[in-house]
């Protein structure tokens, strides 16, 4: 697939509306949520937890704290201290021990006065953090991580964003490929999904050939393939053209508990980027740079795509929506 120009304008392109049928989506909506997680939930990026202090977090309603000790291994926990409460995201981290700043009581990760820890992973693009109580289900030892370009020949950006949805509504968002060229126009042209679930199927990949927007009137194609290997993750997955093997990962995380009137879920969307070409060892050199613009890319994208899912959510509620 090469770079081509002239791509069809918005407004001739061919309606998708009759493809994208809600019962399809919802078929591969209910299959999702059949796949289990082992109660792990991606809680942002790896990057955002230093050595320089803790990080607080929300997950359905729990209070989350993490930390890395001295080693660089990150620690997880209730997020409120076991003494008197005080939040423990305002804590310090001092040689490893997460410090109270009410009155000094140290937490080294380890089991005391109530406070026990949580397992998590740290995945180097992203943080995970297992919640037993919230999953409800059978636990395993690790969150399966999607795979993606080796670590050292990628580049990886994480975005994130909060809506007013539950996460049925991102994961229904991102198994629909048909709203791309129409809804984000700035950035995807010529789509088709070559293949998609039918009735029968078991499985739940969408395969789509997509043009991406470079600059004017250059694109580049590429084929990808959408699957959600679980109730709360879409993964797509770069399999032909510029960047193949490049995966872009959606995590919906429940900010609050289930059933809430008003949910609110985090979107965690993380770009890892690779490509053969022996240029892109230059990307590499730049990813500082690089990163910024790709947030800001995802960010542009999500802007639209929360608003569908929020507008999708308030229907639900209502009980108008149509799928």
């Amino acid at each position: 697939m090469r770079l081509r120009r002239n791509a069809v304008a918005w407004e001739r392109q061919r309606p998708t509306w009759q493809d994208a049928g809600p019962a399809r989506i919802a078929e591969a909506l209910d299959r999702a949520r059949a796949r289990p997680t082992g109660n792990w939930f991606v809680v942002g990026a790896a990057s955002d937890l230093t050595a320089r202090g803790p990080l607080g977090r929300t997950v359905a309603g729990t209070e989350i704290v993490l930390w890395r000790d001295e080693d660089g291994e990150p620690h997880a926990g209730p997020g409120a201290c076991p003494h008197l409460g005080a939040p423990l995201r305002d804590a310090t981290v001092r040689c490893g021990r997460l410090i109270c700043h009410w009155h000094g009581l140290a937490l080294d990760g380890a089991p005391f006065a109530g406070w026990s820890p949580w397992p998590v992973h740290d995945d180097g693009v992203l943080l995970w953090v297992r919640l037993d109580r919230v999953g409800g289900e059978p636990p395993t030892e690790r969150p399966a991580v999607p795979a993606r370009p080796r670590a050292g020949g990628a580049v990886a950006a994480v975005y994130t964003g909060v809506g007013g949805c539950e996460p049925e509504d991102v994961v229904a968002n991102r198994l629909d490929p048909w709203h791309g060229a129409w809804l984000h126009p700035y950035s995807f042209v010529d789509l088709t999904v070559l293949d998609a679930p039918g009735d029968g199927d078991t499985d739940d990949v969408l395969l789509v050939d997509v043009s991406f927007k470079v600059a004017g009137r250059v694109v580049v194609p590429v084929r990808a393939a959408f699957e959600a290997p679980d109730p709360r993750t879409v993964v797509m997955r770069v399999v032909a053209g510029e960047g193949e093997g490049s995966v872009v990962e959606t995590h919906a995380t429940p900010l609050t508990p289930p059933g809430a009137r008003r949910p609110r879920t985090a979107v965690v969307e993380a770009v890892v980027a690779g490509s053969d070409r022996r240029g892109f060892a230059l990307a590499r050199a730049l990813a500082p740079l690089l990163r910024p613009a790709m947030r800001a890319t995802a960010g542009r994208l999500w802007r639209d795509d929360l608003a569908y899912a929020e507008r999708r959510f308030v229907l639900r509620r209502d009980g108008r929506f149509p799928g």
